[in-house]
């Protein structure tokens, strides 16, 4: 019997242990320079949202279906963007889904990542040395919104910790473990996709329209919060 050879892996390079664990261990493609993105397009697509949208998204979606969710906390943004990884393809079917769905007509704080695009790498779960990292806050939903349902770091009851300001993992991806089944995808027919994906993946179509409804609802209450303008 001819024994397996393992697939070839970059020399490892301890002064970069984030885009060691991407290249490595998930076998994805980064873009070269500091800090560590994560390429778009090839492994997977993403649709990006605000954090508020996203949360209360989570708590309407299947928990079982564990395609990767990470979030951003950033520091110009409301609560920070929520990314889910979608399969690769996805982001130029976005427009006519939003159309089919009814959604296109409105401004929604919803886009999408794919070929060509880059997301900055969240914080490998469960990297060594985390915990001695300075600054590193717990990251949590806003108290409003409760813990959603699938999300939250590897190991019950951990904190998601990470570099101040850097993007984590909620639902964070499997070393050894293809991504591409775990992703939304297109149904094969749109009139199955409402009920259903295929092959086991979530499906597209449900989380668009989820994300667009979230998203909807965020963009109204936001307006609603704006004071009266008095000329």
């Amino acid at each position: 019997m001819i024994p397996t050879v393992p697939h070839p892996r970059r020399p490892l390079d301890p002064s970069d242990p984030v885009r060691q664990w991407y290249e490595n261990e998930l076998g994805w493609a980064t873009v070269p320079g500091a800090p560590v993105r994560l390429a778009t397009g090839l492994r997977f697509d993403v649709l990006d949202v605000p954090a508020e949208a996203g949360y209360v998204a989570l708590r309407h979606l299947d928990p079982g279906t564990g395609s990767p969710v990470a979030l951003h906390p950033g520091h110009r943004t409301r609560g920070g963007r929520m990314r889910f990884l979608v399969a690769a393809g996805s982001a130029d079917e976005l427009p006519g889904l939003l159309d089919w769905l009814e959604w296109g007509a409105l401004t929604l704080d919803l886009r999408a990542i794919g070929a060509g695009g880059s997301i900055e790498a969240p914080w490998p779960p469960g990297m060594p040395g985390t915990a001695r990292l300075p600054g590193m806050p717990r990251v949590s939903p806003p108290s409003s919104l409760g813990s959603p349902q699938g999300a939250g770091s590897p190991g019950a009851g951990s904190p998601l910790t990470s570099p101040q300001g850097a993007a984590v993992w909620l639902r964070p991806p499997e070393p050894g473990c293809e991504v591409e089944s775990s992703l939304p995808t297109m149904s094969a027919l749109p009139a199955l996709s409402a009920v259903g994906g295929v092959g086991g993946a979530p499906d597209l179509v449900r989380l668009v329209d989820t994300m667009a409804t979230q998203c909807h609802r965020v963009r109204l209450r936001r307006a609603c919060a704006q004071p009266l303008a008095f000329s």
